[in-house]
């Protein structure tokens, strides 16, 4: 259990391995593992196992998929995402060779040796299908099943996991930034803006409410739990829930933060981007670290699309997200 304060605001710069830059980043690629042969073959095996026992996405659990080599690997991602930069980028799954089923299959495994599936949407997909559906434009139509442009954001759960089965015909890239770091340079360039991030904001849920929810939630961009910054964020959320007339309306200093928070995140001096090629895995700690993904030109055949299979993992060796609910107000008792 915590024994941080959801309520305390950081007022002096937080030192943290989470606290980085891009530029930085990019000069030191310990971040990136490259999957060994020995590695590989024991993805073979665990896959053989698991195919073995009749195992499938829905069915497969962490005991189906056993990791001998690569179980220490996994280890040290599961430190790195925890107490490190809070992502790790892995290469090397042989997706071509195992197909789209059998690298699900070994994707959901190397994934439950991090943490647990969590529902991605409200059908309760464990697994998601980030590409395009040439889907209508409308709020309740979620930014990754189309080509535009995702700005910085969060997820809704500990880690965030995307592995590519094949990339778009150009454009796409993932960019990622430490919000520990954009949290920095807001205290530094407006600290009178800091305590508002600290404040309920109200998100939309985006027409996925249960019966009886609220159109919205309110929760705090930012809580400190022993000491560490947690950051929950998703901009269009905030201001789609403007659509609702029962949601309080967005106030000068919220817009202010809101529009500041964005433009540090976008400066190339904060963010690090990644280009992603079929087999490369990218984990990401949800609370420390903020991601975006630039628009898209597809391909013509539909057998080439791009396409990237997502994990949302509650984690095994550690929380936050959950904390970060319990700090601010719990959606199901608020009404706007």
């Amino acid at each position: 259990m915590s024994t941080g304060s959801a309520r305390s605001v950081a007022e002096t710069p937080i030192a943290d391995p989470a606290a980085w830059r891009g530029p930085e980043a990019c000069d030191d690629r310990s971040w990136t593992h490259r999957l060994t042969a020995a590695e590989i073959a024991d993805l073979d095996a665990a896959l053989i196992e698991a195919k073995a026992g009749g195992k499938t996405v829905a069915t497969l659990r962490r005991e189906d998929f056993p990791l001998t080599t690569l179980a220490a690997t996994v280890r040290d991602w599961s430190r790195e995402l925890d107490r490190g930069r809070g992502f790790v980028l892995v290469k090397g799954v042989p997706v071509e060779r195992y197909g789209k089923e059998d690298a699900a299959l070994v994707y959901c495994g190397l994934g439950l040796h991090l943490g647990d599936p969590v529902s991605q949407n409200a059908n309760g997909d464990l697994l998601g299908h980030v590409r395009d559906e040439a889907l209508p434009d409308h709020p309740s139509v979620r930014l990754y099943r189309t080509r535009k442009r995702q700005d910085f954001h969060t997820d809704g759960a500990d880690i965030i996991g995307l592995l590519c089965l094949r990339a778009a015909k150009s454009g796409g890239a993932s960019r990622i930034v430490s919000s520990v770091a954009v949290y920095n340079e807001i205290l530094r360039k407006r600290p009178d803006l800091v305590d508002v991030l600290f404040e309920p904001f109200w998100f939309d849920r985006n027409d996925e409410q249960r019966a009886g929810e609220p159109p919205a939630f309110a929760l705090p961009i930012c809580n400190m739990w022993d000491g560490r910054l947690r950051t929950f964020y998703i901009g269009w959320y905030i201001r789609g829930a403007q659509r609702h007339p029962e949601v309080p309306r967005l106030i000068e200093r919220q817009i202010a933060a809101l529009d500041l928070l964005e433009s540090i995140a976008n400066d190339p001096a904060f963010y690090l981007e990644m280009n992603f090629a079929p087999g490369d895995v990218q984990w990401l700690k949800n609370s420390m670290i903020l991601h975006s993904r630039e628009a898209y030109e597809d391909w013509d055949e539909p057998d080439r699309k791009r396409h990237l299979l997502r994990l949302w993992l509650t984690a095994r060796d550690f929380t936050s997200v959950e904390e970060l609910l319990r700090g601010g107000i719990p959606p199901k008792e608020t009404k706007p």
